[in-house]
């Protein structure tokens, strides 16, 4: 079930040199993984880098397609570059990982609830630039999920009651957390909090890395500052204690 950037090189080659795609040119069955009803999975290449020295490790859904074409986008200029494929990886993580107003919405969150004071950094856009040796990202099911052609978004059907996509998660967390250890894991939103605590539950992680009460950054969450200020507070000392 796992799949990585090497099985899809011939794939990714045959794609145009530019800067993002369609989705009639990358939702294709060279990209499809798997499907079950109204779910299709693609391969999308900026999870395969992981981090073991992080000290923060921020968890979403799935990549988006954003993310998606904006890490085929790297893939495809390194091969272009003939760079090798754990450069390829690294550069397609920086690239994608929760890349346009969702980077922009995480950082500001996190400033406010002062991580960077505990990370001794001016702001947390640094965790995305030349700190970025302090951050790992991943998504709880590591490839682009839709549903009926849209972004999966943890609902219909709810991600913890899908057998489906769960399988994709336990694999993929299960190899996250053996490289990263006890890191401050900050879910964003509701949806990958409740998965963070039945992993938790099941002795996967321990409960005291999750950074409970962070809202969802979407800018399609309009009460995300509101929810932002109402846990604030707990939020703060779960990071003081942690570090």
């Amino acid at each position: 079930m796992r799949h990585t950037l090497d099985e899809y090189i011939s794939k990714i080659k045959l794609l145009p040199l530019k800067s993002k795609y369609t989705k009639e040119e990358i939702l294709t069955n060279d990209f499809l993984i798997d499907k079950n009803g109204n779910l299709e999975i693609y391969y999308a290449p900026h999870n395969e880098y992981i981090n073991p020295n992080a000290k923060v490790f921020i968890v979403g859904i799935t990549p988006g397609f954003q993310q998606m074409s904006t890490a085929l986008a790297s893939a495809r200029v390194g091969i272009e570059e003939n760079k090798n494929i754990k450069e390829i990886q690294y550069e397609c993580k920086v690239s994608g990982r929760f890349s346009g107003s969702l980077r922009k919405n995480i950082i500001s969150m996190l400033d406010e609830i002062h991580l960077n004071k505990a990370l001794n950094i001016d702001s947390c856009e640094e965790l995305f630039k030349d700190k970025d040796y302090l951050l790992h990202t991943t998504s709880l099911v590591p490839y682009s999920v839709f549903s009926k052609g849209n972004n999966y978004t943890g609902h219909s059907p709810k991600l913890i009651k899908s057998e489906f996509l769960m399988d994709y998660v336990y694999e993929n967390f299960n190899e996250n957390i053996k490289k990263l250890g006890d890191v401050l894991i900050i879910p964003l939103g509701k949806a990958v909090e409740e998965v963070l605590e039945m992993l938790a539950y099941n002795k996967i992680i321990n409960e005291d890395q999750i950074l409970r009460g962070f809202p969802h950054p979407s800018g399609a969450n309009g009460h995300r500052l509101i929810q932002l200020s109402e846990n604030k507070e707990n939020m703060m000392k779960i990071i003081k204690n942690k570090f």
